[in-house]
């Protein structure tokens, strides 16, 4: 049986780590000013291996995923689809009522409620509208979910 630990941490810097070597494109330096709500990480057997993080933050009083990924070996066993129910339900927690992202894998977020916005009216707090490969070699899905 498979051991596996989600739990709240600090270590933001880790995470960042561990999303850019996911592939997430993270740089940590954003031009948008970015609040950490709170970071998740789902950790596996004795030596605690990280194999899985979400950061929920607030940009301009909204809520955001700053970051959510899975390593590869372990994207069949639903922990993406635990992590964002964890950070939807803190956002409920929290009294918010929407939750926004940029996707890389938009049909990840569609099949768990999210919709896609476009990009022209979008809000300005996602770093990607700053990037010189933003819709030229790199197509995004700025998202949002309603929360009820």
């Amino acid at each position: 049986m498979m051991r596996l630990i989600m739990r709240q941490t600090e270590e933001y810097e880790k995470l960042v780590r561990f999303f850019v070597e996911n592939e997430l494109e993270f740089d940590g330096d954003e031009e948008v000013d970015t609040d950490i709500v709170r970071c998740f990480e789902m950790v596996h057997g004795a030596e605690e291996h990280l194999v899985a993080a979400a950061v929920l933050a607030k940009r301009e009083g909204r809520y955001i995923i700053d970051g959510i990924a899975v390593e590869p070996p372990y994207r069949k066993l639903k922990l993406g689809h635990m992590l964002l129910k964890k950070v939807i339900d803190t956002v409920k927690e929290l009294g918010g009522s929407e939750l926004y992202l940029v996707a890389r894998a938009p049909g990840f977020f569609r099949a768990n409620g999210f919709t896609a916005i476009d990009p022209v009216d979008a809000p300005n707090f996602f770093e990607c509208k700053y990037c010189p490969q933003y819709q030229k070699s790199c197509h995004p899905e700025v998202m949002k979910l309603e929360i009820v």
